[in-house]
């Protein structure tokens, strides 16, 4: 059976599994306690199953669940690791390093701190979306406090060489935050195998409810500290005071448990899918896949149609089919993505782009459907386009004159 419309948008946001609802419900009624209640058996249970979910967020990660941090979500994550870091560490130096094509919540917390007077270093990436690690390392000052680059990105989902950061990171005694957020529940992701000081993610990439998510501040070697950025009752030993969203913690320790016993066969299943979309997509003349194909998460394609345009790509089927032409966050604006515009896309390209992020609950019948509406509004669009025509006929379409009203 069909089910429509297909969702494919699962990079901005997952669907929450059942099993998820399930767990989170009777912490909205029956045990409604504060967990930082501690003189009766209400809080107390707050507390603890707040505690027992700390552990299976601790434990997808590898991390001590003393190293979690509840926050509303990644963008606040980002937030106060990178400005709780600028502040702490202010002693040791201003400079941070990060990449052009991190999120929003990564590049303008940045800009932000550029303001009271950080000194930070925007890398380039290569044409496939991977940062030079060689220019990473000529990056680096005495003042250079921390190196903040993504783990996967959300627009192609190319995997950054972390590893490799961490240990550049180590030698040059720099602190390394990483914005899990893509990466988290969907490939394996070790805070201490892959050498990570500080690391953001959230429970709705991950078929968990919308508004919490953790940041992971590692407790030895080095131990890290930053300054909270919400003040209040001091919780979550002082880096984040407010009273904690205890149904939304619950609901996000299992998510986590769930992604650590099944990431394996559903991403087996998924990214079996994701290929057999992305080969039929690709049997559609002028298809180009924009990222590294080898390292790119299991269930992410970002495929540009030439000489069509994107959103009048998504206007064609986007009753039966959610997709996007960019990210979630920046898509209100018709300018093309500044990720795709990084890896040197030209704006015709950048602005024919869509990305498929395919989840859990994808089926089989959904991506042959999928195929079939995008590779007929592709070629019904491109019928009716005069540029296809002429790129057709031969004519280097770069070279033509635009006449400007």
């Amino acid at each position: 059976m069909l089910k429509l419309p297909v969702y494919l948008d699962n990079n901005a946001t997952t669907p929450m599994d059942p099993r998820v609802l399930e767990t989170m419900l009777p912490y909205f009624t029956e045990h409604f306690g504060n967990a930082a209640s501690r003189n009766h058996p209400f809080g107390w249970e707050a507390e603890s199953a707040v505690d027992y979910a700390r552990e299976q967020v601790a434990q997808l990660i590898g991390a001590d669940p003393k190293e979690i941090i509840f926050t509303s979500g990644a963008t606040e994550g980002d937030n106060l690791g990178i400005k709780g870091i600028f502040e702490m560490y202010a002693a040791k130096g201003n400079h941070i390093i990060t990449a052009t094509t991190e999120h929003k919540a990564v590049l303008d917390t940045c800009k932000h701190l550029e303001k009271l007077g950080a000194d930070v270093t925007y890398l380039q990436v290569k044409a496939d979306g991977l940062i030079d690690l060689a220019e990473l390392e000529a990056a680096i000052k005495p003042t250079t406090i921390l190196i903040s680059i993504m783990y996967a990105n959300n627009e192609i989902g190319v995997i950054q060489p972390v590893k490799e950061i961490s240990t550049i990171a180590k030698r040059h005694g720099v602190l390394f935050f990483t914005d899990a957020t893509q990466a988290v529940g969907k490939i394996t992701v070790n805070v201490i195998e892959d050498g990570i000081d500080l690391l953001t993610f959230t429970a709705h990439k991950m078929y968990g409810p919308k508004g919490i998510g953790a940041l992971y501040v590692r407790r030895k070697n080095p131990r890290v500290k930053v300054t909270a950025q919400m003040d209040g009752g001091g919780h979550e030993r002082s880096m984040r005071s407010g009273t904690l969203n205890v149904p939304g913690i619950v609901g996000f320790g299992k998510a986590c448990e769930l992604c650590r016993l099944e990431m394996e066969e559903d991403t087996k299943r998924i990214s079996a899918l994701r290929d057999k979309l992305e080969t039929a997509l690709l049997k559609v003349e002028e298809a180009y896949v924009n990222g590294n194909r080898e390292h790119r998460l299991p269930h992410v394609a970002n495929i540009s149609f030439k000489h069509v345009e994107g959103e009048g790509l998504l206007m064609g089927f986007n009753k039966n089919i959610a997709l996007s032409s960019g990210s979630a966050c920046t898509s209100a604006s018709l300018e093309p993505s500044y990720v795709l515009k990084a890896l040197g896309l030209g704006d015709d390209l950048a602005h024919s782009s869509l990305r498929f992020g395919l989840g859990r609950f994808t089926t089989e019948e959904q991506i042959d459907y999928t195929v079939e509406q995008i590779t007929n509004t592709v070629l019904k669009l491109r019928e009716m386009s005069p540029l296809w025509e002429m790129y057709k006929e031969g004519i280097d379409l770069n070279s033509i004159e635009w006449a400007h009203h």
